[in-house]
């Protein structure tokens, strides 16, 4: 993954992310932050989904050694960048299962969603006038599945000009299509024309938390590799213009009384991160998938949180687990940008959720069948309490050929009956 990675969460069955990491948070407090209030249900969106698969398993001896209890203070950006892409990072440690190892994303869930992915990229290539090489960059490609099923879904004469791009720090897994270039960073600023695709990356960009103190001044939230946190020095300079312009409630000088234990996270590095991914292209549209809050509704508490094995863990910056708090997409957002909830955008890209006719039981048992688990999948997809409340951000590129793609295929898709995304 690049300076900035992947990752993936599952369906919604999560509680409040917030209420687990700021529990964590308390407990291992040292004695004078002891100010911090209980927590009470945080944010308004869903929380990260996850899919249990295995017992939530305890964290690694290393996070209880003395090295660990006595480990440097560090702001939480520079923390969870060595734990998550150190030489031996979580998403990094070779020999790792890789993200689908412990979540399941919406890659996961089901075809469909590389099937949308497809149909999109078809309108994108439409839209560009069919180019004589057509780009496709996943950004946070894990172990390359969305392009695998992407790649089956195109038809052959636009995979024949498809350029598929993985972007991802972890090694090229064995197997994998000899048709996908595997990079560790991203491809040179407006190199390629086409798709840039980010699922679930911009969640997994390291940043750092503030907190309120007792006088409600934000202070950078400093924290050892056994997830003990102290509050460091005030925050200035441009990290405290853009909380004072995308999280007012935590900044320097917010309206109010003051009022001790707020936390927010920093999303300059994220702001950065996508705004160097949106370059990669010369022409085209640049997409960002993820869960997501808007400035008009951020958590009080924040969002980081912890995931290992499909279960929501402390928050602990020693390689044992994921690191991930929900992304300010709207802070990301460039002028031209669209947002829009996953439901929306699948439904504008023929993932449904609608139920096969019960006609279809008597005529093609089998394909019945099919169109059911379909019609399953698709519902889970654009579930608007789980999955289907993920924000996309959707920017084009080098004019606007590429803007409004998903309203124009609105209408076709309210017409469709399947869960597939076929065009």
């Amino acid at each position: 993954m690049v300076p900035v990675t992947t990752e993936g969460q599952g369906p919604g069955q999560g509680q409040g992310r917030g209420s687990a990491a700021n529990e964590h948070q308390q407990a291992r407090r040292e004695p004078a932050d002891a100010h911090r209030p209980a927590d009470p249900a945080a944010g308004t969106t869903p929380a990260k989904p996850t899919a249990p698969t295995t017992p939530a398993q305890p964290a690694p001896p290393s996070a209880s050694t003395p090295a660990a209890r006595h480990s440097p203070w560090r702001g939480w950006q520079e923390a969870a960048e060595q734990a998550l892409y150190g030489p031996d990072g979580f998403y990094t440690r070779p020999g790792g299962p890789g993200p689908a190892g412990h979540f399941r994303t919406s890659v996961h869930v089901s075809p469909l969603y590389a099937g949308a992915v497809a149909t999109l990229l078809r309108r994108v290539d439409a839209a560009l006038g069919h180019p004589d090489e057509l780009a496709l960059v996943d950004v946070g490609a894990g172990r390359g599945e969305l392009l695998t099923g992407v790649l089956a879904a195109l038809p052959e004469e636009v995979a024949g000009r498809l350029r598929p791009y993985a972007v991802e720090r972890a090694e090229r897994p064995e197997g994998l299509d000899p048709r996908i270039a595997w990079r560790a960073d991203l491809p040179a600023p407006g190199s390629l024309t086409g798709l840039l695709f980010a699922n679930e990356w911009l969640d997994n960009v390291p940043l750092d938390i503030v907190e309120t103190d007792a006088d409600g001044v934000p202070r950078r939230v400093l924290v050892r590799a056994d997830g003990t946190e102290r509050l460091g020095p005030p925050v200035d300079g441009p990290d405290a213009a853009w909380l004072a312009r995308w999280w007012p409630r935590a900044a320097p000088d917010a309206a109010g009384d003051p009022v001790p234990g707020l936390r927010a996270e920093i999303g300059r590095p994220r702001d950065a991160a996508w705004a160097r991914a949106r370059r990669t292209l010369r022409a085209g549209l640049a997409v960002a998938v993820d869960y997501a809050h808007r400035r008009a509704d951020r958590p009080p508490f924040g969002t980081l949180t912890g995931f290992r094995a499909g279960r929501e863990v402390p928050p602990v910056p020693d390689g044992s687990c994921d690191l991930t708090a929900h992304v300010a997409l709207d802070a990301c957002a460039g002028p031209g940008a669209e947002q829009l909830t996953q439901r929306a955008a699948l439904h504008a890209l023929g993932v449904t959720g609608r139920r096969p006719p019960l006609s279809l039981a008597t005529t093609d048992p089998a394909g019945y069948v099919r169109a059911l688990g379909a019609a399953g999948d698709a519902a889970e997809l654009t579930d608007p309490a789980g999955l289907g409340a993920f924000g996309w951000l959707l920017e084009p590129v080098g004019g606007t050929a590429c803007a409004e793609l998903l309203a124009a295929g609105a209408e076709s898709a309210t017409g469709s009956s399947s869960g597939s995304a076929a065009d």
